[in-house]
């Protein structure tokens, strides 16, 4: 084991390990150390700790004192000369026509250093250059050209996701990223879609990377035969998200079928494995009071919760009455009751029920024609109901005879 600090420098993502020697250092301090640009002012992101010694680049170089108020006030200053450098260096390599893009300015924590880091599609001779800064800063310079994640690195953004992009926050080194991570998780290939500020392939498809892969070796290949609990049908697509595995089936009849299965269903003994799973969910569905299996049945609508179910009816049975309904009568019940009594009920209100009680007049009697005798009026039965009048009688019109007239008489007459 040995004993390590991690610091970083200007809040980038990586870590470096220091040797802290005999000094008591905690996390959020700052320190001075000796690096391969000079010396530099540090952030403790990690106390004193121990750590395996593979995990360690040896040999460790040592951490010089802990930071100073100077110290800070130093790295203040050089920071705002910085950003006055900046566009000095522009505007000359625009004088010298020079094919490059100028990203950032670092000076170290003493300025004996100033490294101007820059991006170019080709190789660049900027020894003219290097000459004109020289002279106008008065200290070495250095030009170091970077790629294009390492500019998105230095500069920082926002990714695709809307969060700070990953090297800016806290990746320690780029991995290579390939077109085939992307397949292999269902992506769409449009640059725009998997592509981060840089241009380059989201650093981000790597890290489920493995995952896929895995199940990809556990799930059934696209296109191959499989069975199914349904029968034997053709893998068409796979889901690694929700672990499941579309099947196309075709029945006896001609017709497709395209199903669902979680991938572990599938294979040989897929059909007798269902059956099992099928039994074992009866057998321990939870058993009622007489030792009998409740039957699920589906729910009830919501307007038929609170009634009980519908029983069957057998023949000849009355139908149990219900409350608020009105009484039933029977078949024979009907011709039994007077006809008066059947209009009194077609007429409702007071006035109306009036009239109804009203006595129908006595129609005229009809004229005996010519040559006929008229028949004598029934007499009134004593214990008969008198008929109401009723509105929806209608009165018998007699029809008119268009006979041959005689020469009798002036009205027509059968012949």
């Amino acid at each position: 084991m040995v004993k390590v600090i991690g610091v970083k420098f200007r809040n980038s993502g990586r870590v470096y390990y220091f040797d802290p020697g005999e000094l008591d250092i905690q996390a959020g301090q700052g320190v001075v150390v000796e690096t391969a640009r000079g010396v530099e002012y540090a952030d403790v992101t990690m106390g004193v700790t121990e750590v395996e010694e593979n995990a360690v680049v040896s040999p460790l170089k040592p951490v010089q004192r802990v930071a100073t108020e100077e110290d800070l006030s130093m790295r203040q200053y050089y920071w705002d000369k910085e950003k006055e450098a900046f566009p000095i260096c522009e505007q000359k390599i625009k004088e010298h026509g020079l094919d490059m893009k100028l990203v950032n300015v670092e000076y170290n924590l003493t300025g004996s250093k100033v490294v101007f880091y820059f991006t170019a599609d080709d190789r660049v001779d900027f020894r003219e250059l290097v000459k004109d800064l020289a002279y106008v800063f008065k200290t070495r310079i250095e030009l170091r050209q970077i790629g294009v994640r390492d500019e998105a690195k230095m500069l920082g953004g926002l990714g695709p996701c809307g969060r700070p992009v990953c090297c800016k926050q806290f990746l320690d080194d780029f991995r290579p990223v390939t077109i085939k991570m992307a397949k292999e998780q269902n992506l769409a290939l449009s640059p725009t879609k998997i592509s981060g500020l840089c241009g380059r392939l989201m650093c981000c498809l790597q890290y489920e990377e493995s995952c896929y892969e895995q199940m990809h070796k556990l799930m059934p290949k696209t296109g191959k035969e499989i069975e199914t609990p349904d029968g034997v049908g053709i893998v068409v697509e796979n889901n690694v998200i929700t672990e499941k595995t579309r099947v196309k089936l075709t029945a006896e009849d001609g017709t497709i079928d395209i199903r669902e299965y979680p991938y572990e269903d599938l294979g040989p003994g897929a059909k007798e494995r269902a059956l099992e799973k099928a039994a074992q969910a009866v057998t321990e569905a939870p058993e009622s009071g007489d030792g009998s299996t409740p039957i699920q049945t589906t729910a009830l609508p919501r307007q038929n919760r609170n009634r009980p179910p519908r029983q069957p009816q057998q023949k000849g049975e009355q139908k149990p009455q219900q409350k608020g309904d009105k009484p039933q009568q029977q078949k024979g019940d009907r011709n039994q009751q007077p006809k008066g009594d059947r209009n009194q009920n077609q007429n409702r209100g007071g006035n109306k029920g009036d009239r109804a009680q009203q006595p129908k007049p006595d129609a005229p009697a009809p004229k005996a024609e010519a040559g006929t005798t008229p028949a004598p009026a029934a007499a009134p039965e004593s214990g008969t109901a008198t008929v109401p009048f009723s509105r929806k009688r209608r009165p018998n019109h007699r029809r008119r005879s268009f006979g041959p007239k005689t020469p009798g008489g002036s009205g027509g007459q059968k012949a």
